[in-house]
């Protein structure tokens, strides 16, 4: 970077190409010594090779970058809130590569505070990289990591955890957080955003900021805070087990299934209703997973051949199955003897809306006599992820009861829809 030009200053470069004006943007993981990361007024982010810039002119000082590192080296509400920010990966955390044009998920926590500085209005902001993960890739062992860290912050004294993370399978960490944690002192708040941060219709900072607003709330409970409608006006608060991404790139993509969101958030306030409040004592944290069980989607072509090979060797099955809950009946003798075999199998339904009953036709009724356990109105993923859960924290003997019992707001035992 030039002589005497800071992270924060406003700027004005000239190039061959053209005059761009903007902000000095911090360096991050994939930056280049030669690259100087601008953040234009129209809210893009752009990169320009020194070599290139024929001449730099600084416009104003960065006082807002002063601001945002004093924020996040001394705490910036001394006498209030702690509140941990731990970053997973996901397009929240993302950057340009401005060598190739791709975005990784290569932030550090330290960068995503100095992002949006107003997060420090909070509370005293501690902030943590767990891992820089596309969510794709995050699975049981990070659920345990964590599930493990948050305990660990809220059993020291935070108010609230925030957990940053890719959207793809964001409703499955919150999920499983949902399960691993017991008796919570505060809320553990999942936040991402469907656009990233170098382009003027990120939803990031709205996101983050309201999931700040709820991290200090008196919520005892996991939720996903996103944005509730295409435009800034408030994020929708969903209970962990209840949500789902519904779309693959608009802003307000999640939605709550067979529930309402349990709240509305914006930066300036918080409203919850028939929320889990925060509890006191100490966090317990139940961390494992079992790995070896599958999600099914049940569908006309599935064969027996490919049944049996999904079947070899797992200990756990969730089948999002068809209307009520059904599958073609040639494969329900193969159903049965997986369940005789030790092999604990869920029913669920790829309709989402509604609840299971296999009562209801004789081929439902045929896997009830295989000894298939009807997941009422639970999310396939959340019927997988709490089954996961029960192999690996419970005796076999009472995972079916567990199954059909309500634990973190996952299911209602009586619906009518």
């Amino acid at each position: 970077m030039h002589k005497d030009v800071q992270t924060g200053d406003i700027v004005e470069i000239r190039t061959e190409k053209g005059t761009y004006k903007g902000t000095i943007m911090p360096k991050h993981e994939f930056s280049r010594d030669e690259i100087i990361i601008l953040k234009l007024d129209n809210g893009y982010n752009i990169g320009v090779s020194v070599k290139d810039i024929l001449s730099l002119k600084v416009l104003g000082k960065g006082e807002k970058a002063g601001i945002r590192r004093e924020k996040m080296e001394k705490g910036a509400g001394e006498g209030i809130k702690k509140i941990t920010l731990f970053s997973t990966g996901g397009t929240i955390a993302s950057y340009v590569d401005y060598r190739t044009g791709a975005v990784h998920p290569a932030i550090s926590s330290e960068d995503l505070l100095f992002s949006v500085p107003e997060l420090a209005d909070f509370g005293d902001m501690e902030a943590k990289v767990l891992f820089s993960l596309l969510s794709e890739d995050i699975g049981p062992k990070n659920w345990k990591t964590m599930a493990m860290e948050a305990a660990k912050a809220l059993n020291s004294g935070s108010a609230g955890v925030i957990m940053a993370h890719g959207t793809d399978t964001m409703g499955y960490s919150a999920a499983a957080l949902s399960f691993a944690l017991k008796n919570l002192t505060g809320p553990v708040v999942f936040v991402g955003s469907q656009r990233s941060s170098d382009r003027p219709s990120s939803d990031a900072t709205m996101n983050l900021l309201s999931a700040a607003r709820v991290a200090v709330s008196e919520l005892g409970e996991v939720v996903v805070v996103m944005h509730a409608g295409t435009g800034d006006d408030y994020c929708h608060v969903h209970r962990g087990t209840r949500v789902r991404k519904m779309h693959t790139s608009r802003r307000d993509a999640f939605a709550s299934i067979n529930s309402e969101p349990i709240g509305k958030a914006t930066p300036d306030g918080c409203e919850l209703r028939n929320h889990r409040k925060r509890r006191e004592g100490k966090v317990e944290v139940f961390p494992d997973f079992e790995e070896s069980v599958t999600l099914l989607y049940s569908y006309p072509g599935l064969s027996g051949e490919m049944l049996e090979h999904m079947l070899s060797g797992i200990k756990g099955l969730v089948i999002a199955g068809t209307g009520l809950g059904h599958m073609k009946s040639e494969l329900i003798p193969m159903i049965g003897e997986a369940v005789k075999n030790g092999t604990f199998v869920v029913m669920t339904s790829q309709c989402l809306y509604g609840t299971v009953d296999m009562n209801v036709y004789s081929s439902g009724r045929e896997l009830i006599k295989a000894g298939v356990i009807a997941g009422g109105d639970m999310l396939p993923e959340t019927a997988y992820v709490k089954l996961s859960w029960a192999l690996a924290n419970l005796e076999h003997e009472k995972i079916p009861e567990f199954m059909v019992t309500e634990i973190a707001g996952e299911l209602e035992e009586r619906r009518f829809l």
